[in-house]
């Protein structure tokens, strides 16, 4: 058998779930954070599952056979070697420990220029930076009228609260997909045919339905850590403020960014905002979970640029990006 066939099976199938694992919680975890009190594992899976999918066959459609929405105009197809499927592998043992690193660094990082690599590393950054003022803003502006330490909400607007959760969450994984499946379809050809994508589809399915058995795993726990982020209406509106956010990225144009980042910046700016509004709630305890987060990234991007230049300057010195 082709041994680029290989790398490329093992890169893919690597890629998928580490990607999976470790990044569809900054959009599912928050679901199944504030639904799995009231609804089966399997009912979850199912309904991500199909959003999933139906997102993913309108990308195929719209961008002509091409699942990642154009993230990956500015990085090329290349034939699989097997340090492409070293990435991943990292990737997937971090995710094991529930270090939420960006996956867009670590597994597009073996495929990237260094100079779309540095595109990209700024691009995060300023998304970083806007999700946290964003959130500031608007949780201060919440706190106002809601403590969101507590699920203090009118018995009239508890069936509201809840069903927003599924819309906001529907929308909020429609849109990271259009982001992060680049980090996986970098193994495949950019246009996919009808057989292929199905193949896709169903691996994606099982892994969704996996996540949801194991409920986020340990990945989760950076969600669960956060102030009332079991609550429907705290899930809500973080669902909205982060879809937000990485909609105006999406349009903005066809680089790839790190929703990690992102992610992790509206969860600052959440967090400061609570502790700036209640007195009861100490920034002594913020700032150290704030600043744990931020260190895994930064952990995370150390790996990401060791792999880049590992590849462009000692595995094929020759090809100078």
């Amino acid at each position: 058998m082709d041994m680029t066939l290989i790398y490329t099976v093992i890169g893919f199938a690597l890629a998928g779930y580490s990607v999976i694992a470790n990044d569809s919680i900054q959009t599912l975890g928050t679901f199944i954070a504030s639904k799995k009190k009231w609804f089966k594992w399997y009912t979850l899976a199912g309904s991500a599952s199909a959003v999933m999918i139906i997102a993913l066959a309108w990308g195929w459609y719209s961008y002509d056979g091409d699942i990642s929405y154009g993230r990956l105009t500015r990085i090329p197809y290349q034939e699989i070697q097997w340090y492409h499927a070293v990435a991943p592998a990292i990737l997937l043992l971090l995710t094991r420990v529930g270090i939420p690193v960006s996956t867009t660094f670590l597994v597009l990082s073996a495929f990237a220029s260094t100079v779309v690599l540095e595109k990209m590393l700024m691009k995060s950054v300023v998304g970083y930076g806007l999700a946290a003022m964003v959130a500031y803003i608007a949780w201060i502006g919440v706190s106002k009228f809601i403590n969101e330490k507590f699920d203090e909400v009118d018995e009239k607007w508890v069936g509201f609260w809840r069903n927003s959760v599924w819309i906001s969450s529907g929308w909020l994984w429609w849109v990271w997909l259009s982001h992060d499946v680049a980090n996986i379809a970098v193994y495949l050809p950019r246009q996919l045919d009808l057989t292929l994508l199905l193949i896709v589809m169903g691996y994606f399915t099982a892994l969704l339905f996996y996540i949801f058995y194991i409920q986020g795993g340990p990945i989760q726990k950076v969600v669960l850590e956060k102030t009332g982020t079991r609550y429907a209406r705290s899930a809500t509106i973080i669902n909205v403020i982060y879809a937000g956010v990485l909609f105006y990225f999406k349009e903005l144009n066809d680089l790839p960014m790190s929703t990690t980042w992102v992610f992790v910046g509206l969860l600052c700016g959440r967090e400061l905002a609570i502790a700036t509004m209640n007195k009861e709630y100490k920034l002594g305890y913020v700032f150290p979970l704030i600043g744990k987060d931020f260190l895994k990234m930064v952990f995370g991007l150390t790996v990401s640029v060791g792999i880049v230049l590992a590849i462009h300057y000692i595995i094929i010195p020759n090809n100078w990006f």
